[in-house]
């Protein structure tokens, strides 16, 4: 395909949104067999199948979600276009991009992110989670402005990266009540044999966590593991078991999932990182977050 014609682009766009031929067609006020034809063009002109017919709607398949996901990047630019070109300025905010691996507290990542949702320029902020190592890999091809991760970017990585230490604190560990009276006597020892729910062992903090507990020869009864901070603090909420988490959200994790206190660890700590290609920072919202956290959040 030597050049994308913007037309058929257009037309699998709006069936993609509307999850049907026909809906597409009443919406720009086409017959269907012209929309039709349109897709069809461009799966002629890209090679691949676009949509699989799943009952009643027409289902992206993975090639036609990656077309999908530059249409409405190129759509979105054209509206932006359109603004400009009416009354001179952008109606759209600047999209500020942020990933994180699943295993940052998504309570952390809110406190983090606070200063950007409230920056006074107004940003369009875009949340993504993933592996560091493909987090790394679209940071450096500027498909992200900004990576939140428990560890810095490791150096066997061939990418161009600096990580802004963010903070560190303690750990505490919560549970439903019945737990938590049952171990909070005697902590920490009283972790010893008590059910656990814990992060991964490819995580930060799950490997410090592991080596204070083999020092002090305490070994919990590990019930779960889980990548995903959210889920991990749902199943503590199930009464499953004990959950480490940041002392910073205590109160917080509390407060929404009903769980209480067994002890703190000021001896295990979890650590946060801002990851981008500036050296030194310059970007606004990066810096708004890096001063947030090292004044207001985290202990050191």
């Amino acid at each position: 395909m030597d050049w994308l014609n913007y037309h058929h682009l257009f037309y699998f766009w709006n069936v993609a949104r509307e999850g049907t031929v026909s809906k597409a067609a009443d919406k720009l006020h086409l017959a269907r067999t012209t929309v039709t034809s349109q897709v069809r063009e461009l799966e002629k002109a890209t090679g691949n199948k676009l949509f699989q017919k799943k009952g009643r709607y027409l289902e992206l398949t993975e090639f036609g979600q990656q077309v999908f996901a530059y249409a409405e990047e190129i759509f979105a630019i054209g509206h932006e276009l359109t603004d400009f070109v009416r009354n001179g300025q952008s109606g759209s905010l600047k999209k500020f991009v942020v990933a994180m691996p699943d295993v940052v507290p998504k309570l952390i990542a809110f406190e983090l992110l606070k200063p950007a949702i409230h920056h006074p320029d107004g940003l369009h902020i875009v949340c993504h989670e993933g592996k560091l190592e493909d987090l790394l890999a679209d940071l450096a091809l500027h498909k992200i402005d900004l990576i939140i991760s428990d560890a810095p970017a490791p150096p066997t990585i061939d990418v161009r990266a600096y990580s802004h230490r963010l903070g560190e604190c303690g750990m505490s560990f919560l549970a439903v009540p019945k737990i938590a009276r049952k171990h909070r006597s005697g902590f920490p020892q009283s972790l010893h044999g008590a059910p656990m729910c814990l992060p991964t062992n490819h995580t930060a903090v799950r490997r410090s966590l592991n080596q204070w507990l083999d020092d002090h020869d305490i070994h919990p009864h590990v019930v779960a593991e889980f990548e995903d901070s959210a889920l991990l603090k749902v199943f503590g909420q199930s009464g499953l078991g004990i959950v480490p988490i940041p002392t910073a959200i205590e109160n917080e994790v509390r407060k929404q999932y009903g769980m209480h206190l067994v002890g703190r660890l000021e001896d295990i700590v979890d650590k946060f990182y801002a990851i981008s290609v500036e050296k030194r920072v310059h970007h606004p919202a990066v810096l708004a977050i890096v001063k947030q956290a090292r004044s207001k959040i985290f202990d050191h």
